[in-house]
């Protein structure tokens, strides 16, 4: 979706956690918000901080009264802001307001992430209860310690490490992608993963 010479703004946790919980301009504040969306669905990078700064604090706001959980609020409020950038070109002025349109995509991906939570919670109480055989059991229990001990594993990576490994394997990104999300070149990102790569290998005891 960029244009030619520009590249994806930088992740939007390395902003600071709370994504504007101090006393930052509200969304009718500073430029125009909706030339501006129009600037990043051309690529505009610059007018993507912009746009973070303009709407962010709102858009945690919003998302954080329907989750409450705040961890899971400024996680919420990062996708929805990665999700103004990609598809800032399906914004229409005729159908809306720029800020209607980025608080629906808040609201969206809040009530999208409560069902999510709950669904889990739910399957989980309906394994609890339901009459498993033993060797379902024993296998559900193996599964959940391997995904503490990947967890575990995880947390000993370095953040920049951690970092590069959670947008590449966990979200999808290539390595180029996450390099531009993080502003570093994509060799840096190389090297990050293959040193994390080795220390996940050493930590899970995987045999070379």
């Amino acid at each position: 979706m960029t244009a030619t010479g520009s590249q994806e703004p930088r992740d939007p946790a390395r902003r600071g956690p709370g994504a504007g919980t101090g006393p930052r301009p509200g969304p009718n504040a500073g430029p125009d918000l909706a030339a501006q969306i129009v600037l990043v669905a051309r690529g505009d990078s610059a007018a993507f901080d912009a746009v973070f700064e303009q709407i962010g604090p709102s858009v945690f706001g919003l998302v954080k009264r329907v989750i409450r959980d705040p961890a899971q609020s400024e996680e919420v409020t990062q996708e929805v802001l990665l999700e103004v950038w990609r598809n800032a070109s399906k914004f229409d002025a005729d159908r809306g307001s720029a800020t209607a349109w980025v608080m629906m995509l808040a609201h969206r991906r809040a009530v999208d992430r409560v069902r999510s939570v709950q669904a889990e919670s739910e399957r989980e109480r309906r394994t609890a209860v339901a009459d498993i055989p033993y060797d379902e059991v024993i296998e559900a229990v193996e599964s959940s310690l391997e995904r503490e001990r990947v967890r575990r594993c995880l947390n000993s990576l370095t953040e920049v490490q951690r970092e590069s490994v959670t947008l590449a394997y966990y979200r999808g990104y290539t390595y180029g992608q996450v390099a531009s999300l993080l502003g570093v070149p994509t060799g840096t990102v190389k090297t990050r993963m293959r040193d994390a790569l080795i220390r996940l290998r050493d930590c899970l005891g995987v045999a070379q």
